[in-house]
């Protein structure tokens, strides 16, 4: 009998900008791609931060997850092939629109997941990098996901906003999605010679014990270096201790 692996689809969300979920997206993909396993990468947010680390000067992408949405396109056409990463289904700054004109479609929150369908027998990893919201665009990629790994900025405000997502994460699961579980929250932008990032790191795991990954992502300029030159850290900088971590990391999601 022929058994028929499918992806792990993780969607890697966070309400709040700024907490590293673009940063993890590419380079969890890349360590993921290091240890052997075929990835995805889906850019599901209308900034496409993640589009535009990945994206050569001359690239404009003729197929996005834009027109995947709005049935325009499968997703296996607008898969953009790694060069020497994962692949990529990138976004534009179209996808802003998306949300209204999906707000009429019968079975809205099922569309990405429906389109990954298609497509997740390819993949050993699909990460799907969310907006900084809790719309629609987000609710798609939880339906999509069996997982949610939550990047947090090691900053008591960041901590305060958890619970929302988390409550959120449980209303998509008792109503649309059954088998949604957290994968993790990981720690990031830790500062590790402040008295306060000490302190909220310590209030994470007494908070939020065995869901806290021991992955751990320290704060670095590297990590805005990298994206510039189109690299993951672990391309742009093996050796650093950031790279080190989403290695870590990566492991850690294995198993």
């Amino acid at each position: 009998m022929l058994v028929n692996n499918m992806a792990r689809v993780i969607a890697v969300a966070n309400q709040k900008g700024g907490v590293g979920k673009t940063t993890t997206v590419l380079n969890l993909g890349s360590a993921l791609q290091k240890e052997g396993k075929r990835v995805l990468l889906v850019d599901l947010d209308p900034q496409a931060a993640l589009s535009a680390s990945l994206a050569s000067p001359q690239t404009k992408a003729s197929h996005t997850v834009y027109q995947v949405l709005l049935s325009q396109s499968p997703a296996g056409q607008a898969i953009r092939p790694g060069d020497n990463g994962p692949d990529l289904i990138p976004a534009d700054l179209d996808l802003a629109a998306a949300e209204l004109e999906l707000s009429s479609e019968m079975g809205r929150e099922r569309i990405l997941a429906d389109a990954l369908a298609l497509i997740k027998e390819r993949y050993d990893f699909i990460l799907i990098d969310c907006p900084p919201s809790l719309g629609l665009l987000t609710v798609n990629a939880l339906v999509a996901a069996g997982e949610v790994l939550i990047p947090l900025q090691c900053e008591y405000m960041a901590m305060r906003g958890l619970g929302s997502l988390l409550r959120t994460i449980e209303k998509v699961k008792a109503k649309l999605t059954p088998s949604l579980e957290v994968a993790g929250i990981l720690v990031t932008m830790y500062n590790g010679r402040t008295l306060h990032g000490q302190e909220v790191l310590d209030e994470v795991r007494r908070t939020f014990g065995d869901k806290v990954l021991k992955s751990v992502v320290k704060a670095s300029v590297r990590f805005k270096e990298a994206p510039a030159a189109g690299l993951s850290i672990i391309d742009y900088d093996p050796e650093h201790e950031g790279a080190r971590a989403y290695q870590e990391l990566a492991k850690e999601l294995i198993g």
